[in-house]
């Protein structure tokens, strides 16, 4: 990353859902310099992960792959194991795991996240059928089989990470002694490998909460908020500004057992039509959250990450422009 002080010592990835342009917002990134394309998993929202990752590395020559992330218990561990070993026959060395507890992924299919303990069960298998050795899976023995041509030889090499922002995932993440973590709040500094998931947008000259544009591009990282608080309360959503009106309209259009389909449609990528009448009425405040900002705003933003420990910002882009947020942000991180 060209640049100077805390911005040098950053690397600059992007998060990108699954989609039909995918493969072009990747090359883009490639050639913007960005480090790492991860990849979210929400089957009920996107198409497949593993499918996307193997079109994005066919598509690409040198960034980096993430699943991110991979969700626990949507799949069998060797279903996982034998996805990741395809991508890496694609693309050697570029591809690297991060497994999470599925709080957007499992919400909208009506289901609670995966217990951590779950989670950590099904990461230590994946990381042991990748190093060829024979596993217990309920209660059979499982083993990547896969003759020469059919698969690539084991030991796989695939760095594994967690998704670990709360307590408990972060206490697995020590247990495991995993290289790397994906967070989405300030971390401590004792990770070797550490990455912010951010959301938000660069304000040009002129543009305030009110413009379209910036309405459309940080929106969906607001709106998702709002939809993490309607899952714990319901009700807690009527003390946001216009929340009280997008639940009367959820409850208006779904019956209860349903809703959870409608919440988090759009997660971290576009507004519907409820959702962006509540991003509206969250005037300034839609700047706070995520980073948008000046570009030297968002330059002060890495100085205070690095500080913190953090090593790779996930700049999840979002709205009707995805080639020109990737642009706008690696040029405010004096990438190009």
């Amino acid at each position: 990353m060209a640049g100077d002080g805390a911005v040098d010592a950053m690397r600059l990835s992007c998060a990108l859902p699954p989609s039909a342009a995918i493969t072009e917002h990747a090359r883009q990134a490639e050639r913007l310099g960005y480090h790492r394309v991860w990849v979210f998993e929400s089957p009920a929202l996107h198409t497949d992960l593993w499918i996307a990752l193997a079109q994005v590395a066919a598509a690409t020559e040198r960034i980096g792959l993430g699943a991110g992330v991979a969700v626990a218990g949507l799949r069998h561990p060797m279903a996982t194991a034998s996805a990741a070993a395809s991508v890496t026959e694609l693309a050697p060395g570029r591809l690297t795991v991060a497994f999470g507890t599925g709080h957007t992924a499992r919400r909208v299919l009506g289901q609670r996240p995966v217990r951590v303990v779950d989670l950590v069960d099904e990461v230590r298998q994946v990381r042991s059928l990748l190093a060829g050795q024979v596993v217990d899976i309920d209660g059979k023995a499982c083993q990547m089989r896969q003759l020469p041509g059919f698969g690539p030889a084991r030991p796989i090499e695939v760095p594994i990470w967690l998704a670990a922002s709360g307590p408990r995932a972060i206490a697995a993440a020590r247990d495991l002694e995993v290289p790397g973590v994906l967070v989405t709040n300030t971390p401590d500094r004792s990770w070797r490998e550490c990455a912010l998931l951010r959301f938000g947008t660069v304000l040009r000259p002129g543009e305030d909460h009110t413009t379209p544009r910036v309405i459309d591009a940080a929106g969906p990282g607001w709106a998702s908020i709002v939809h993490a608080i309607w899952e714990g309360s319901p009700e807690a959503v009527d003390d946001i500004p216009g929340g009280g009106r997008w639940r009367a309209d959820l409850e208006a259009h779904r019956p209860p057992a349903q809703r959870h389909l409608d919440v988090h449609q759009g997660h971290l990528t576009t507004l519907n039509g409820r959702d962006h009448d509540l991003v509206t009425a969250a005037g300034p405040a839609l700047l706070t959250p995520g980073w948008t900002g000046t570009p030297e705003q968002l330059r002060d933003q890495v100085a205070q990450a690095v500080a913190f420990g953090v090593t790779e910002i996930v700049y999840a882009p979002a709205g009707g422009d995805i080639t020109a947020e990737l642009t706008a942000y690696a040029k405010a991180l004096s990438m190009v």
